[in-house]
């Protein structure tokens, strides 16, 4: 038998493939909304005379970058955030089935589902730290007069670059960040959209009948509940993955681990830095994770419909 049918025809593989397909979506719709996000959250003293709302970073880069800039460094997350959320939703589905294995005819109590999104944060993030240093250094590379490695490097030249003067210790700085802050906003992000849908439209975790709308409004909501409760590490997390390792006469970076990173960027510019560019990440957040979950439900209740299509033509 070939693979790709059976493949789909087992419910690893379609929750797999449908994760991919919301990836994708998310990716492409929210990505100049993340540039904005890495650029606002970086200390004012490395952007000269950067403006300090989001419309107006916004002009000013599309005036002396051009529109493409919006999309730089997308395809090292759309490459590979296709196969990250696969996993991310394949590995949720598996760990909250084993949460409530004694009750597999009812969907996953709540606190299933949340313990389910922190281990699948914590994993995930393997495959996430490596892809979000390649990006963030390439959306901040053609910043005012500083350069980030060659104009012209793209996310595979960045990480051979990154690899080469660093190993792979620099290719994974920032993880233990990136676990902190997506292991417990993985947990309020699946239990807020299983609790959402269910309030938007009773009866739909277990009848699967929820409309487009309420995929979309759901989506959106745990998106920006998991960006509410994780955006200060965020934060720290940007800015220790857009500095660089001392090299050669090079100065020392400036952050020295995440509590430096936090005490300084305190000190410096007060607890409203921790907060900064809040209001993109979750309008982002919300537009993202409307289309990831739209797109996963679906793409999953396509590939379950063409598989029953398929198996009644057989029998």
């Amino acid at each position: 038998m070939e693979f790709w049918p059976e493949f789909l025809a087992s419910s690893w593989g379609r929750e797999f493939v449908a994760g991919g397909l919301g990836g994708m979506a998310g990716v492409i719709s929210g990505h100049p909304l993340d540039t904005l996000r890495i650029r606002l959250q970086q200390p004012a003293s490395s952007i000269d005379r950067r403006p300090v709302s989001a419309v107006g970073l916004l002009r000013s880069i599309v005036a002396s970058e051009g529109p493409t800039a919006l999309y730089r460094g997308m395809a090292a997350p759309l490459a590979s955030v296709t196969f990250q959320n696969a996993m991310v939703f394949q590995v949720f589905a598996v760990l909250s089935r084993a949460f409530d294995a004694n009750n597999m005819n009812e969907p996953p109590s709540y606190r299933s589902v949340a313990l389910a999104g922190v281990g699948t944060g914590a994993i995930q993030t393997l495959l996430l730290s490596p892809v979000e240093l390649v990006k963030i250094q390439l959306q901040l590379r053609m910043i005012g007069n500083k350069h980030h490695g060659s104009p012209h490097l793209g996310p595979v030249g960045m990480a051979k670059e990154i690899l080469r003067k660093q190993g792979i210790r620099g290719l994974y700085r920032g993880l233990s960040i990136t676990v902190l802050r997506d292991a417990p906003s993985h947990g309020v992000y699946f239990w807020t959209y299983e609790y959402a849908r269910e309030q938007l439209h009773p009866g739909c975790r277990k009848s699967g009948q929820e409309t487009l709308g309420t995929m979309l409004v759901a989506g959106g909501l745990a998106g920006v509940a998991s960006w509410v409760c994780c955006y200060p590490l965020d934060v720290v997390k940007s800015r220790l993955q857009a500095q660089s390792e001392r090299q050669g006469g090079q100065p020392p970076p400036k952050y020295r681990g995440i509590a430096d990173c936090l005490r300084k960027s305190v000190q410096e510019e007060g607890f409203s830095v921790l907060w900064r560019g809040l209001g993109t990440a979750v309008t982002r957040a919300f537009v993202v994770n409307g289309a990831i979950f739209s797109a996963y439900e679906l793409a999953l209740r396509y590939l379950v419909n063409n598989n029953q299509t398929i198996t009644t033509e057989e029998n």
